[in-house]
């Protein structure tokens, strides 16, 4: 069990309200642990979004909860600005991109909906202690290079689950040449590559940093008049923190031990894009600019990269320029603090003047919602984390993802291209960037190799039946699970939630599952057995946001079971939180993508065209004895693969209906005690 310092939720915030009144909490365990910050819906001003995030201001209020309004800026900002992620501390968010908060050396990961519930209610919740992996960076960035291109690049060169669900050490002389705001971006984007955590360390960059913001803090607090008394000092950004941060160093042990450890030399490095619909495909910029790739949307906007150095990047690109015709080109500061610093630079205007259309402070296009998405047929180029297909909207649209003086570039030239002040002399030759593993073990062992299981509490099936769906492709992301533009409609219904799932991934996934739930509706369930669609599907299942409905929406459509090659932890989160069960079994995966899926590859769909396979395959899950026993209908042949079952906790919080139940019952569990004492 952990108990994080600080835990946001943004426009969640209403669900987890909901869940933390459902387990039967009364009152917040901690009121200094939770942060509100409104900022994924900002541009819905509808009567029911207004009501909503007022109904969350008014929580907090009551319960003593810091708020942040929308406008402010987007909660992962917020959270570095203000001081919640700090260094040497743990601070966790209902959102998959607190990974950010490693680029001041705070350990920031995400939890779920119902972690957050928890912790409000309890002050913790639980975590799988993740195997760590040492990156080292090596050498400098030539000018024009970024922190951008550095994560994108790492994303395309190890995009074999290298570091899937693994907490990611920086290390190395590379380091200290590198801006802090370089470093909260490739913390940001090591979300996308897979891991749990991104965290560099604290050192002379970080400090020199934390003190040009307490000098600003002290600016604007300063006054002439002696007989003024002095503002209190910041609660958590303060000489007194940052002193006692520099006399603690807190460093791993020279002999400590890596799952893997893995070398990147910066100095050869070009810029880079990722994409299109992809963050695990990267390109050097020359490579893609050959090519003419046209563009109708560009966008600088995010957590990601709208810093205001971004800002200043973008402007300096821009300056004495004009967005080409036929493109539309966002903007949005990550903050109100970063768009007044970036006004009073000249920064803000310049882009303005360009033709930058402004959006407030939010995420926005980002996550697909409000203004500027992109529509079918189009192609865009944004700075932001993720470019999965739908995402920023329309399914059949194009989407790369690149650094902000790539991105201003390109919405000037109407194509993918560099600026041209880039000196393509004082770049590296556009190899691919140099990287090392320096041990054998970059990628994971499968946890599924036999075992013998633990035993089955009471209560808990002894198997799991039913028709085997095959969804042939690696990296399907929670937008391909439940698109993002359902996210924030907090009062749909488990019903409607099974109707759309998967619906960017195969638009006819649900009806398929409905129909075949219809044919099983007439058949009883035999005791100790629970009925319903089994998925299979491939490596890092689950990977991207940190939505709880994709776990959910598989729940509610009948797939109590998801097997795959491995998953993204936060979608196994999710559905360990709500009684969905993950098994992982390579060995089936392998055999039904050799035989049913196009050239034997996943990723090109099913021999016959379809996204999901439907060949009348039926399954037992066997959790008592770790078998899988696979039934070919036609034929009647039979073959069994072993898995690793999950055990005892897993179990418990399956019994208890999800975390929501076991916090349930822990809490009238005290009462009782206190009760009867």
């Amino acid at each position: 069990m952990i108990r994080p310092e600080h835990v946001m939720t943004h426009d969640n915030t209403g669900p987890v309200i909901s869940k933390f009144k459902s387990i039967g909490a009364t009152k917040i365990h901690n009121p200094s642990q939770p942060v509100f910050t409104l900022d994924h819906d900002v541009q819905n001003k509808s009567p029911k979004n207004l009501a909503k995030y007022a109904s969350i201001k008014d929580f907090a209020r009551r319960h003593g909860v810091d708020f942040y309004p929308a406008g402010r800026g987007i909660g992962h900002q917020v959270l570095v600005e203000e001081g919640y992620a700090f260094p040497h501390t743990l601070t966790v968010a209902s959102d998959s991109h607190s990974n950010m908060y490693g680029g001041v050396g705070c350990v920031g990961t995400p939890i779920v909906r119902t972690d957050a519930a928890a912790l409000w209610a309890t002050g913790k919740t639980w975590w799988q202690v993740p195997r760590m992996i040492k990156v080292e960076l090596r050498g400098r960035l030539a000018p024009g290079v970024t922190g951008k291109d550095v994560i994108v690049a790492l994303c395309g060169s190890f995009n074999n689950d290298e570091v899937l669900n693994a907490a990611i050490e920086f290390t190395g002389e590379g380091i200290p040449a590198l801006t802090v705001d370089d470093r909260l971006t490739i913390a940001n984007m090591t979300t996308e590559w897979g891991a749990l955590a991104g965290v560099f360390p604290v050192d002379n960059t970080l400090l020199g940093w934390y003190e040009d913001v307490l000098k600003k803090l002290e600016f604007r607090t300063f006054s002439s008049d002696s007989s003024i008394p002095p503002p209190p000092e910041h609660p958590r950004i303060n000489r007194r923190r940052l002193d006692a941060l520099r006399a603690s160093s807190i460093t791993s042990d020279p002999d400590a031990e890596y799952a893997s450890h893995l070398i990147f030399d910066l100095s050869t490095l070009v810029p880079h894009i990722s994409g299109p619909n992809s963050v695990k495909v990267s390109n050097p910029l020359p490579v893609l600019e050959g090519k003419h790739i046209e563009i109708q949307k560009a966008y600088l906007v995010s957590c990601t990269n709208s810093r205001v150095s971004d800002l200043a990047a973008a402007a300096t690109v821009l300056k004495g320029n004009k967005v080409a015709p036929g493109v539309e080109f966002y903007i949005a500061a990550a903050s109100s603090a970063v768009q007044q610093e970036s006004e009073r630079l000249g920064d803000w205007e310049t882009l303005i003047l360009s033709g930058a259309k402004v959006l407030p402070a939010g995420c926005g296009p980002c996550i697909g919602l409000g203004t500027g998405l992109l529509e079918e047929g189009e192609t865009g180029i944004s700075a932001t984390n993720r470019n999965y297909k739908g995402r920023m909207g329309s399914p059949k649209a194009q989407a790369y993802l690149a650094s902000p003086a790539v991105v201003a570039a390109s919405a000037i030239k109407g194509y993918i291209c560099g600026p041209a002040s880039l000196d393509s002399s004082l770049l590296p030759e556009t190899n691919s960037p140099t990287f090392s593993v320096a041990n054998d073990s970059a990628k994971p062992t499968s946890s599924s190799s036999p075992s013998q299981p633990d035993p089955l509490l009471p209560g808990f099936p002894a198997t799991f039946s039913g028709p085997l769906l095959f969804a042939p492709q690696d990296n399907v992301n929670t937008d391909g699970i439940y698109p993002g533009k359902y996210t924030y409609q907090d009062d749909i219904t488990l019903e409607r939630q099974a109707e759309v799932v998967m619906e960017n991934y195969d638009p006819g996934f649900a009806s398929l599952v409905a129909s075949i739930r219809q044919k099983q509706s007439s058949l009883s369930e035999e005791p100790g057995t629970k009925r319903g669609v089994v998925l299979l599907s491939g490596y890092n299942f689950g990977t991207g946001s940190s939505r709880e409905q994709a776990a959910t929406a598989l729940k509610s459509a009948g797939i109590p079971v998801v097997v795959a090659g491995s998953f993204g932890d936060i979608f196994k989160r999710n559905a360990i939180n709500n009684g969905l069960v993950c098994l992982e079994c390579p060995k089936l995966l392998k055999d039904l993508t050799e035989e049913f899926a196009k050239d034997g590859k996943r990723g090109a769909g099913g021999k016959d065209g379809e996204l999901t396979v439907d060949k009348g395959l039926d399954i037992d899950v066997r959790m008592a004895d770790g078998k899988m026993v696979l039934k070919i209908t036609t034929s009647g042949e039979e073959k069994v693969y072993d898995f690793r079952s999950v055990g005892a906790s897993v179990q418990e919080l399956w019994l208890c209906g999800g975390l929501e139940g076991f916090i349930l019952k822990e809490i009238q569990g005290e009462a009782s005690a206190a009760a009867s004492a």
